[in-house]
């Protein structure tokens, strides 16, 4: 009773409603007798089910009203149908002439919002059999995203026309345009995944036939370029051998050139072998992939090799040069004031007048054993009294060149 009084309803609400453009498709379908058509939707399955879908035929015949707990077909559609609920789609099969018409699907979805969708069915009847079915390209050979191509089916006969990429079927979208009665394929801003292979089938009610397949070349990238070194280090030793080399998803296969520091090598190729490194091949290394086909380049991120001379004598720290230098001074000061304390000695030896004696007058004025020189300068400590500012200057000085010692090394 539900499912009757939905049916009486509906109807009404048709002309009240949008077209429904771009839930059915806008181009008409071509069958032939005894044939097979889906009306496809663009929707998508919803979270929620549709509270209900029903599809009408012409003025309103009634195909199927499906609710939630119940479908109702008409009398004509009873065991020649096929509804898919989830997306609204109508399957029709065993096709007389007389299912030439308009066709209109209405959705309730779970907000009790209404779509529609409007599209023509054409029913030919054939007695030719299928033969001499062609399929030919605009071109095959395209690059990707800057490229649209076009692909043509012939056969004798008025035949019905079905597109196949591979095992699937190809239908109208965003990007794919199917017109001339169906012979007509129309690819825009082809992407590598538009490669094919294409086929073209045909249909007639007494036979069907399939053209060859045609396999589009799509050029693209470079892509994801990467630059790897062999053994990755923080440094390298002089005189070593560094092998580098260089990747990127491309069709055809990328060129290769390397730069350092962003001068270009004279280099090619996909990989980089550096012999006998020496120092002044430090430096950032990046490689640029090109792509003769896509007019496109990319380059790598930057590697940085360091080098690295492990056969240079080790220098001195700072402070053990600080420390030689002030040993050298204060070995310098102790023997100015070494020379000085003799020097002195040898003054006041010359400047004491003794009158001359005879030997054994020596003898007995000799009260003490004859002293080494280092003695008398013990002898002689009384006499540098009141000499202490040369003693104190000499350390100054000492003083004073640590500190320039200091100054340089820091």
């Amino acid at each position: 009773m539900i499912a009757y009084i939905l049916y009486l309803i509906i109807p009404g609400f048709i002309t009240s409603l949008s077209d429904g453009a771009g839930v059915l498709p806008e181009d008409p379908l071509n069958r032939y007798v005894n044939g097979t058509v889906m009306f496809w939707t663009n929707l998508s399955p919803p979270p929620t089910p549709f509270l209900s879908v029903a599809w009408t035929f012409g003025t309103g015949s009634q195909i199927v009203t499906s609710l939630p707990s119940l479908n109702t077909e008409g009398p004509e559609y009873e065991g020649r149908i096929n509804l898919f609920r989830s997306t609204g789609s109508l399957e029709l099969r065993d096709l007389k002439l007389s299912d030439s018409g308009d066709y209109t699907v209405i959705i309730e979805t779970a907000d009790n919002a209404i779509q529609t969708g409007h599209t023509r069915l054409n029913i030919y009847e054939s007695t030719e059999p299928v033969s001499n079915v062609s399929l030919t390209p605009s071109s095959t050979d395209l690059v990707e995203f800057n490229s649209s191509v076009s692909l043509s089916c012939s056969s004798s006969g008025s035949p019905l026309f079905l597109w196949m990429n591979s095992s699937s079927e190809v239908t109208a979208g965003d990007r794919v345009q199917i017109t001339d009665g169906g012979s007509t394929l129309t690819i825009i801003s082809v992407t590598r995944y538009d490669q094919g292979p294409y086929r073209c089938c045909v249909f007639t009610s007494v036979g069907n036939g399939s053209s060859d397949p045609v396999n589009l070349s799509v050029s693209y990238g470079p892509e994801n370029t990467q630059l790897n070194v062999s053994s990755s280090q923080d440094y390298y030793d002089k005189g070593s051998n560094i092998n580098m080399s260089c990747s990127a998803e491309s069709k055809p296969f990328a060129e290769f050139l390397w730069f350092l520091n962003g001068d270009l090598l004279p280099d090619t190729g996909s990989e980089l072998s550096l012999v006998d490194i020496q120092m002044s091949q430090s430096g950032n290394y990046s490689c640029q992939a090109f792509n003769s086909k896509t007019l496109r380049y990319q380059t790598s991120q930057p590697s940085v090799i360091s080098i690295q001379d492990n056969n240079k004598p080790e220098s001195l720290s700072g402070g053990a040069i600080a420390g030689i230098v002030i040993a050298c001074l204060l070995v310098i000061a102790a023997g100015a004031v070494g020379g000085y304390f003799i020097y002195k000695n040898r003054i006041n030896v010359k400047a004491t007048p003794h009158p001359i004696r005879t030997e054994q007058e020596n003898v007995k004025a000799t009260p003490h054993p004859i002293r080494t020189e280092q003695e008398n300068v013990y002898v002689n400590m009384p006499a540098m009294k009141g000499r202490e500012d040369l003693i104190y200057e000499n350390v100054a000085e000492i003083q004073r060149s640590k500190e320039h010692v200091y100054e340089d090394i820091s």
